[in-house]
């Protein structure tokens, strides 16, 4: 497509409204217009109003557009709200295909088809980021490099259609060099930057806050940078880590460089006879807690990571984590954020279900028991299955939910010198089934033995930076474009008279005070509002 030429000499893109350097109107469709010039990108042409052919031009426009870049926040903000009604994969302790469904029924089993089980790091919510990104920066490239072209290449002397076609506008019969004089000074006294040219004037301020939205986009586009970054693996880490009392456990995601040793959890609770400011809270609750603590040493792996060889650490610190109180290293914080106490041990003794005779003591570690527990004379006992997490399954035959220990359930089989043959048991807590008929005898429960187990939350935040900023960035240009505005008046020399025209971005109240304060003490008439006059004619 051509260039237009216009009559003063400059050569404007194609579809260009008002003529970048001295305002004439080049659309054929606007000379005989008499409304007011529509100035919010100088009439200058954007690429999305004048290209339409390629694919490339068809996306660009698709882009462009404000109303695509408010759906796409719309349809962004419903698809968070939807991803908040269940818990995130991330919070459930079981696989998603089971939790969902298990818990919240049919509704849980759609949540978790239409992948609402981890919608944030999903990759169609990505892409809905992305796209409201890409929407961003082709918005402010197809309206701000015009916008920035047509004010660099404004002239003093503007064409007498643009100056008429202004919302303020006025024509004097004459002015001395006093009058030019005086309006000079007062519009210095009011920072406005002058041009002269053939005998006219143009003078302008505030034109950096025009560029106050297009600032705001890219803040916008440096938080969604920021936010997209914490889906790469490394740059924004917040996982659970429990560690037993005496274990030590290697940091998630710190590519096993990084382990902790949990020395020893410490749980305190206010003393309602020394600390009389919670007496009435222990009173009502029974126990307030007062400390929770853990007691750990960091280490650092040394050797080279090689699978089934055991890692060489170094100790770099021992340290007391509490609430509020993390471990902090290499980007790294470690919090005290739960704990529990998970069973140890099991004592069970050999008995005569009769008679009550022991034979045997059997303590089984829960967390590696012994396959067979021999107790002398004959007596022994074979552990020959062992459910940590029991529970019935829908066939109603025994399984475990999970490796941890918190509902302990064992298939014994008793040999014992009096009986042809062995005898099976199957104990779980508070519950005892013989499967072969009744025993002679019985694995009778004798106690238990706890371990401390201190939860952790580990976090590490690489792009809180890159969001900061793009937040900074963004409240820059809201205070650039709320708290100031783009003014010019141009006074200019037409046909023996003196014609005087005015504009602003916004807040026309105060560019009226402003030209009355500028063309007081002088001849010249004050512009009139011809928008106002307009609705006045029009009986609005």
């Amino acid at each position: 497509m051509n260039d237009v030429k216009c009559e003063c000499g400059h050569v404007n893109p194609h579809g260009t409204v008002l003529c970048e350097a001295c305002g004439k109107v080049l659309d054929e469709k606007e000379k005989d217009n008499k409304e007011l010039l529509d100035m919010r990108y100088e009439g200058s042409a954007r690429r999305s109003q004048t290209y339409n052919k390629t694919i490339i031009d068809k996306i660009w426009n698709f882009f462009s557009s404000v109303k695509v870049g408010i759906w796409l926040i719309v349809i962004t903000l419903v698809a968070s709200t939807l991803g908040t009604i269940l818990p995130q994969e991330m919070y459930i302790n079981l696989p998603p295909e089971v939790y969902y469904q298990q818990e919240y029924g049919w509704f849980g089993k759609w949540y978790y088809k239409l992948g609402l089980d981890d919608l944030y790091g999903s990759w169609w919510y990505l892409l809905l980021i992305a796209m409201i990104g890409i929407s961003l920066v082709i918005c402010s490239l197809d309206r701000v490099i015009p916008l920035y072209k047509a004010l660099k290449a404004q002239r003093v002397t503007r064409h007498e259609g643009f100056l008429k076609r202004q919302r303020l506008f006025g024509v004097s019969e004459s002015a001395d060099e006093q009058d030019w004089s005086v309006i000079k000074n007062h519009l210095k006294g009011r920072h406005y930057q002058i041009r002269e040219e053939n005998g006219d004037l143009l003078a302008e301020k505030g034109r950096f806050s025009r560029w106050g939205p297009y600032i705001n986009h890219v803040g916008l586009i440096i938080f969604l940078i920021g936010a997209m970054l914490r889906f790469i693996p490394g740059f924004y880490v917040n996982e659970d880590l429990w560690v037993k009392e005496g274990e030590t456990a290697v940091v998630p995601e710190t590519n096993e460089k990084y382990y902790i040793k949990n020395n020893q959890f410490i749980l305190q609770h206010y003393d309602k006879n020394k600390d009389k400011t919670f007496q009435k809270a222990i009173e009502e609750a029974g126990q307030v807690v007062k400390n929770y603590q853990s007691n750990v040493v960091l280490y650092e792996r040394t050797s080279k990571k090689l699978p089934g060889e055991k890692p060489k650490l170094k100790k770099l610190e021992e340290y007391k984590i509490r609430v509020n109180h993390p471990l902090e290293f290499n980007g790294y914080s470690v919090f005290q954020s739960s704990y529990r106490s998970e069973l140890k041990t099991m004592t069970f003794v050999l008995a005569n279900k009769k008679t009550g005779q022991t034979f045997g003591m059997v303590k089984i570690d829960l967390e590696d028991p012994k396959a067979k527990y021999d107790l002398g004379n004959g007596y022994s006992v074979k552990l020959m299955n062992y459910f940590p997490d029991f529970e019935f399954d829908q066939n109603g035959e025994p399984s475990t939910k999970s490796r941890l220990p918190n509902n302990p359930a064992f298939v014994f089989e008793m040999t014992t010198p009096n009986s042809p043959k062995p005898e099976t048991s199957f104990v779980a807590i508070k519950q005892t089934i013989e499967p072969f008929g009744e025993n002679t005898y019985k694995m009778a429960f004798q106690g238990i033995e706890t371990k401390n187990v201190s939860g952790f939350t580990v976090r590490k935040d690489s792009s809180l930076w890159v969001i900061t900023l793009g937040g900074i960035i963004f409240m820059m240009g809201v205070i650039q474009g709320a708290y100031w505005n783009h003014r010019r008046i141009w006074v200019q020399n037409k046909n023996g008279q003196v014609w005087i025209a005015a504009h602003t971005n916004k807040n026309w109240y105060g560019i009226k005070r402003e030209l009355e304060t500028v063309l007081k003490d002088t001849k010249l008439c004050i512009p009139e509002d011809q928008q106002k006059d307009n609705l006045d004619k029009e009986g609005v």
